[in-house]
């Protein structure tokens, strides 16, 4: 058995499609118009981007209207990853939903928004306390033996739900949030996905911009983002935890500067320098973020010089 993001990919960083769901709203990060978006995807591409990560949410469908648009033509040459179970109501009130009927109108509704015969990889976003994670992955199971999905995996998981998962089909992936704040997958779930060779796949690389500057105490206080981006009114979007976090990055920056080390090598090289992280998400915006990004990956700081500085913020 071999791990499907390390085996297929050399380029570990993924395409957030956060990033392109604009003024759709839901889980997104600002205005982008549709030709941004399609351009932006484009250019990602013939820089070396291949697995590109959606779901319903973001952008109310958004996101992967774009995505699918983008790569009509050449689908066979993307990696397109999506989700169930982040759901809304008329009123665009979101639920979180595990619940096997909504789990396949969702799969469905992800085909045609892509305008795509099967996904690469689809996932259950988060667990359901209220539903056995068995019953939502009998219909992934199922629709891998269709042809619509490639691969199943699960985000957000917890060890508990993971198991289950597997007594109903193969868990190629798991996708959850680390970062230098965020590391409780590392104890919980790795010596797991070690064991049984499943790929981890981070989400929130850059803490959502905190780490790498973009949101600082300033801009946080002042609440300078569009009116689509989701950390202008998020309830999970805390000012109290977002500018504690601030503070400490102040002093992460400072240390980076004294050793000549980029702050976006330096998140990046946290997370795969663990050798059970395959790949890590980050969302762009523009050409100059997706540039930054390889240029970041092209000067990754070494686990020692990591270990270092992590030891003194």
């Amino acid at each position: 058995m071999t791990r499907l993001l390390k085996d297929q990919f050399t380029f570990p960083i993924g395409f957030g499609g956060a990033a392109v769901s604009g003024e759709g709203g839901g889980y997104g990060f600002g205005n982008i118009s549709e030709n941004d978006s399609l351009h932006l995807l484009k250019e990602a591409y013939d820089l070396g981007f291949r697995l590109f990560d959606s779901a319903p949410i973001y952008g109310f469908g958004l996101s992967e209207i774009r995505i699918g648009k983008a790569f009509n033509q050449m689908r066979d040459k993307v990696f397109i990853t999506s989700k169930s179970g982040v759901t809304w109501n008329s009123n665009r009130r979101v639920d979180m939903t595990n619940d096997p009927k909504v789990t396949e109108k969702m799969l469905e509704q992800s085909l045609r928004d892509l305008n795509s015969e099967y996904i690469d990889l689809f996932m259950i976003h988060w667990p359901d306390a209220q539903v056995d994670i068995r019953k939502p992955l009998e219909i992934l199971a199922r629709a891998k033996h269709q042809g619509k999905i490639k691969h199943i995996g699960l985000c957000n998981t917890n060890l508990s739900d993971l198991e289950k998962a597997a007594e109903v089909d193969n868990i190629e992936v798991v996708q959850g949030q680390m970062n230098l704040f965020e590391t409780a997958v590392v104890e919980q779930l790795f010596d797991y996905l070690r064991e049984k060779e499943i790929s981890f796949q981070s989400w929130g690389t850059l803490d959502k911009g905190i780490l790498t500057g973009s949101v600082d105490k300033k801009r946080e206080q002042q609440k300078k983002y569009d009116e689509s981006d989701c950390r202008k009114n998020a309830p999970w979007w805390k000012q109290s935890e977002v500018i504690e976090k601030a503070q400490k990055v102040e002093k992460l920056h400072q240390l980076l500067k004294q050793r000549e080390i980029n702050p976006l090598s330096f998140c990046l090289a946290h997370n795969l320098h663990y050798p059970e992280v395959d790949m890590v998400l980050v969302g762009t915006r523009n050409s100059q973020q997706l540039r930054s990004l390889l240029e970041a990956h092209k000067a990754l700081p070494s686990k020692e010089q990591v270990s270092e500085i992590m030891k003194e913020i």
